[in-house]
């Protein structure tokens, strides 16, 4: 007898399969003595569209909402059918004993399996895999002790009511709200992850809308010491560096040339740990602070492809901490990746701390070392490697230097402050631009002269606006702004899962506001549009804005996970908040919204110049009247040969940059790979549409 295991994706079954040597590859599956490996690729099924389970509903009428199905039920996705007949026959073959669960390790996984175990009525016992990354050692590890499917129910009703929810909320509010403010001008996209993130760049942006500058003067000073040497330092009075006032300050040419003596310096050694192990929220920040062209959906999709290949751990993770058990795996992966660096492997609890580990461990390495990389690869590899290496590297160390100079016959005194590296640690492996200056060898009672000052004019300035890093750490946190006093607090806020969204979740919900027009991009930073302003102040349903809402929503699921609440009681609660949100928008105010702030501009036609939008059909030039035949269709078969379809974020890329990188595609083996395309026009100039997609480079 043998056992039939599935796989979240191809890739991911090709591991397993070369680790259970299972070597006969059959269509849809690899075959061994013991094993049958076969895959899913992602979703195999999805939920039903409203108008699936009546009829009238495929008409979008006021009246047919609130929308809740008395059951929800799932359809094929026609591109998968041909692989789900197959995992149908294999489940049916006599010689299948167990139906083995071997998806991704979190609710999205968990709901692949189910939702096909549930639509093919598997009836034969059901066994669940959960590993943290895919090397050899680890398959095997995990198919010594497969546990029963039955204990995953808390983690089944947790996808469930988060899939669920989303569907009801997303169908009804968007519907409504479309019906309701912009009916034949385009989609109001409303969402429970995306209205309060959209909030959070609401409020930065109105901070600094709102912000009135504030001017001050300082009054800044060069001296000499008795080597010739010079350095800057601050005027101060008690206490205070910065003046309201310019008559505050000494008379500059008064001062000038005046002699002075060191009235005090104290020196503070000082040592910096490295930051934490990356989670999948704390690694997009610092990718795409460090390359302004990245996004953090970007980053998820290279760190996913990095995992299956087996080079590193599980990316969809909210922890920086290890589970305390792996401390024999991680030296095993710390004696292969350190090479020359002075390093120890340390097995603290600034490292291992399964109190502080939420569903997965941090992201690290894995012991399988990488060749022939992608760029991109390299770069999320090389970070996470590092980031781990960091850990076992000595603290950075340095001295900083306050002195207070004294100049005579002055009110007040001059401070400088100074920094001098004393061992770089762990930052050798980690560029970081210290913005402090260096000071002269000085000691107290020195003597020194003023050689001349200067009163700057300044004004204050406001926040900065948002960057995919820092919207995503306040996502993570519900709002509330991290520092170093409250980084515990925060911390354990994200352990307990009051949060908006998940890791796997927000890069994805940032990418809907671009596509939606609700917020636009221009370099690292994130604005709010006029639509997406207007639905911050005008949208009825206020509660999905309020991020204690939202975080409280997150949490509940997160207590489902745990067996802490039930699902039903989340999704009373999600029905009543569906009735009333329908309810709300039906009765509010009209919104007055502009057709233009639905056509939303994704680029430049290539043909002739003009701004290529989004149609129903395809995204073509606006030009079209005047005869510019440039068009990308939504159906295209050539995309579609290949499970993909042309998308917002698709062509934005393609006008921006002339290519453009489509991942996870699929061929006719149901391989998945990633491929560079061009969209080029052909010389046939009988052709209506004469362009068409060409692949330049397989990756």
């Amino acid at each position: 007898m043998k056992q039939l295991v599935l796989a979240e994706k191809p890739n991911v079954a090709q591991k397993i399969a070369k680790a259970l040597e299972c070597k006969i590859k059959q269509n849809g599956y690899m075959e061994g003595e013991k094993y049958v490996i076969t895959w899913a690729s992602g979703h195999l099924l999805k939920l039903y569209d409203a108008r699936d389970y009546e009829p009238e509903m495929a008409r979008w009428d006021m009246d047919n909402f609130p929308f809740i199905p008395q059951k929800f039920r799932y359809k094929k996705i026609k591109s998968y059918e041909k692989q789900l007949s197959i995992i149908k026959r294999l489940v049916q073959r006599n010689d299948i004993e167990n139906f083995i669960v071997a998806t991704d390790a979190d609710r999205e996984g968990q709901l692949i399996g189910e939702t096909i175990i549930d639509f093919l009525k598997v009836n034969k016992p059901v066994y669940r895999v959960l590993r943290n990354e895919w090397t050899p050692e680890d398959v095997k590890k995990g198919f010594e002790n497969p546990i029963p499917n039955s204990e995953m129910k808390s983690l089944k009703d947790a996808a469930v009511c988060r899939q669920w929810s989303d569907w009801l909320i997303g169908i009804n509010l968007t519907s409504v709200a479309t019906l309701k403010y912009v009916a034949g001008k385009g989609v109001l996209n409303v969402g429970r992850v995306l209205m309060p993130t959209l909030k959070l760049v609401y409020d930065r942006d109105m901070v600094i809308k709102k912000f009135v500058p504030e001017k001050y003067f300082k009054l800044m000073a060069i001296f000499i010491n008795e080597n010739g040497e010079r350095f800057s330092a601050v005027y101060f009075k008690d206490k205070q560096d910065k003046f309201k006032n310019e008559k505050e300050l000494p008379e500059i040419l008064s001062i000038v040339n005046r002699k002075g003596v060191i009235k005090n310096k104290k020196t503070t050694s000082k040592t910096e740990n490295s930051p934490h192990l990356f989670n999948l929220s704390t690694l997009q920040g610092y990718i795409t602070s460090k390359n302004p062209a990245w996004t953090s959906d970007k980053v998820l999709k290279t760190a996913q492809s990095l995992y299956e290949k087996s080079f590193i751990t599980y990316p969809r993770t909210e922890s920086m901490y290890l589970e305390e058990s792996l401390v024999d795996k991680m030296r095993k992966v710390f004696e292969l990746l350190k090479g020359s660096l002075d390093a120890k492997f340390d097995d603290s609890r600034r490292i291992f701390d399964s109190s502080k580990v939420s569903g997965h461990s941090a992201l690290t390495p894995t012991y399988i070392v990488p060749e022939n990389l992608t760029r991109d690869e390299k770069i999320v590899y090389n970070a996470i490697k590092n980031r781990f290496l960091m850990q076992f590297l000595k603290s950075a160390k340095y001295e900083e230097t306050r002195i207070i100079i004294c100049v005579e016959g002055l009110q007040g005194d001059f401070y400088a402050k100074g920094r001098i590296e004393v061992d770089k640690g762990w930052k050798i492996l980690e560029y970081v631009n210290s913005k402090d200056s260096i000071l002269p060898p000085l000691a107290a009672l020195d003597k020194v002269t003023m050689e001349n000052a200067e009163i700057k004019e300044n004004f204050t300035s406001p926040p900065l606006h948002h960057t995919e890093k820092s919207l995503i750490v306040l996502m993570m946190s519900c709002g509330k702004k991290v520092t170093r006093k409250n980084n515990e607090s925060v911390l354990g806020n994200v352990l307990s899962g009051f949060k908006i969204g998940t890791a796997a979740t927000r890069a994805d919900a940032i990418e809907k506001l671009k596509s939606a027009g609700y917020i636009t991009k221009k370099g690292r930073y994130l604005y709010i549009s006029d639509l997406g302003r207007k639905m911050v102040e005008n949208f009825p349903v206020k509660s999905l804005f309020d991020l204690n809402y939202t975080g409280h929503l997150e949490k509940i699921l997160s207590d489902i996970e745990y067996n802490k609440i039930r699902k039903d009681q989340y999704l009373s609660l999600i029905y009543d908040f569906t009735r009333e949100a329908v309810d709300l928008i039906k009765n509010a105010p009209d919104m007055v919204l502009k057709k233009g702030e639905f056509s939303k501009t994704l680029g430049k036609c290539p043909e002739c110049g003009h701004d290529v939008i989004e149609g129903r059909k395809a995204f073509g030039c606006s030009n079209w009247k005047a005869g510019c035949r440039f068009a990308i269709w939504k159906d295209d078969k050539y995309l579609a040969s290949m499970g993909k379809k042309a998308t917002k974020s698709i062509v934005r890329e393609l006008l921006q940059n002339g290519k453009v990188r489509i991942m996870d595609l699929k061929s006719r083996k149901g391989t998945l790979f990633d491929a560079y395309f061009m969209y080029i026009k052909s010389d046939d100039k009988e052709n209506k549409y004469p362009y068409r997609w060409k692949m330049v480079l397989k990756k």
